[in-house]
């Protein structure tokens, strides 16, 4: 008997089919994408069975996550076609990929990571994906994010003064700040989308090699 141990991520339930939408519109070819910080991996098995010709590579550094992201694999019945997740500390490089993954990798992309880690680990993000992606290849950001230093609303205000109180290395980031550290390594930004809830889709493309 498998042990399930399936978490249930509430933001996870209400966002899932807009990025889908998202990702549906981006010219993204049979190969594999990468998500740094799966979560519960309920991402994951969602976009898995919308892209079935896309193998669907989740990772995240916590067992409970990982145990988590397995246990929905094997849910959704989707143990021969998905991998099982990686074990991916974003500020750990170079991060340990299967070279199967590496060599067919299509974008990387991460759904509310930056603001509930340092920004060390959004560098790092910006540092390896770099390494990662080929010529017009993207990586792409989710959640809220200040525009101008400027909150969008009052509730991502309120958000990033309960992050802060957590940890006081976490926290909203301004976009302009964002998109710099992009720039350091030859990422450009594509597209920026307004998401539903306050957040935003930011879509970097790799233009150096």
């Amino acid at each position: 008997m498998i042990l399930d141990n399936r978490l249930f991520f509430p933001a996870t339930e209400r966002n899932r089919k807009c990025i889908g939408d998202l990702l549906s519109t981006l010219p993204l070819s049979r190969g594999s994408i990468l998500e740094i910080g799966s979560g519960s991996g309920e991402h994951g098995v969602v976009f898995q069975k919308l892209f079935p010709e896309i193998t669907w590579q989740s990772s995240d550094p916590e067992l409970i996550h990982r145990n988590s992201i397995s246990s929905w694999i094997d849910y959704e019945g989707l143990n021969l076609k998905m991998p099982q997740p990686l074990d991916i500390n974003v500020e750990k490089n170079p991060w340990i990929i299967p070279s199967v993954i590496k060599k067919s990798l299509q974008a990387i992309i991460s759904i509310n990571m930056i603001h509930v880690a340092s920004w060390n680990c959004a560098k790092s993000l910006f540092r390896e994906s770099g390494q990662l992606l080929k010529n017009g290849q993207f990586l792409i950001l989710y959640g809220p994010f200040k525009i101008d230093n400027q909150h969008i609303s009052q509730s991502n205000n309120l958000f990033d003064k309960s992050l802060k109180i957590q940890n006081k290395f976490w926290g909203v980031r301004n976009l302009h700040e964002v998109s710099e550290e992009a720039s350091r390594n030859n990422f450009i930004q594509e597209d920026l989308i307004l998401m539903p809830a306050n957040n935003f889709s930011i879509i970097y493309k790799q233009f150096s090699h």
